[in-house]
C-alpha cells in the first residue's frame, strides 16, 4: 500500500510532465496535497518568458494581456484535460470527477484542485 506522499508525489510528476509536454515548458516546483478525496497541486514558474514579458509592462494593455493569457492556459488545459484526467487516475489509483485549474500571470503560480471519485487508499499521515 502507498503512503500519503507517495500518491502526492506521483499526481505533482504526472502534472509536470503534462504541463511540459502539452504545454511546452514545466513547472519550476509542484507540491501536491491530498486531502480525502481532494488533491490541490500549487505549482510555480509555470509561465514561459514570452508570456512573462507579455504581462510584465504595467500599464491597462498588459491587464488585457494578463486576462487573455489566463483564458489562454485556461483553454488548453481544457483541450488537454482527458490526457491530464488520465495521468491523474493512474498516479492517484482513482479516477477523477473534477478539476478546476487557475494561473496567476503576475506570479507565474498556477493551482489546479482535482476532485477524486473516492479517497484513494493509502497509508495517511498522523496528525502532528
Amino acid at each position: 500500500m502507498r503512503s500519503q506522499g507517495e500518491i502526492e508525489a506521483a499526481v505533482g510528476d504526472a502534472i509536470a510532465r503534462f504541463q511540459q509536454e502539452f504545454m511546452g515548458r514545466g513547472p519550476r516546483h509542484v507540491q501536491a496535497h491530498l486531502v480525502e478525496n481532494r488533491v490541490f497541486v500549487h505549482l510555480e514558474g509555470v509561465l514561459t518568458a514570452a508570456e512573462e514579458r507579455l504581462v510584465s509592462g504595467g500599464g491597462a494593455a498588459d491587464g488585457r494581456a494578463a486576462e487573455l493569457l489566463k483564458q489562454l492556459r485556461s483553454r488548453l488545459v481544457t483541450a488537454g484535460r482527458r490526457e491530464l484526467e488520465t495521468l491523474v487516475h493512474e498516479a492517484a489509483g482513482c479516477p477523477s470527477v473534477n478539476l478546476h485549474h487557475d494561473i496567476s500571470p503576475s506570479t507565474g503560480e498556477g493551482v489546479i484542485v482535482i476532485t477524486l471519485a473516492a479517497t484513494p487508499v493509502c497509508r495517511f499521515r498522523k496528525a502532528r
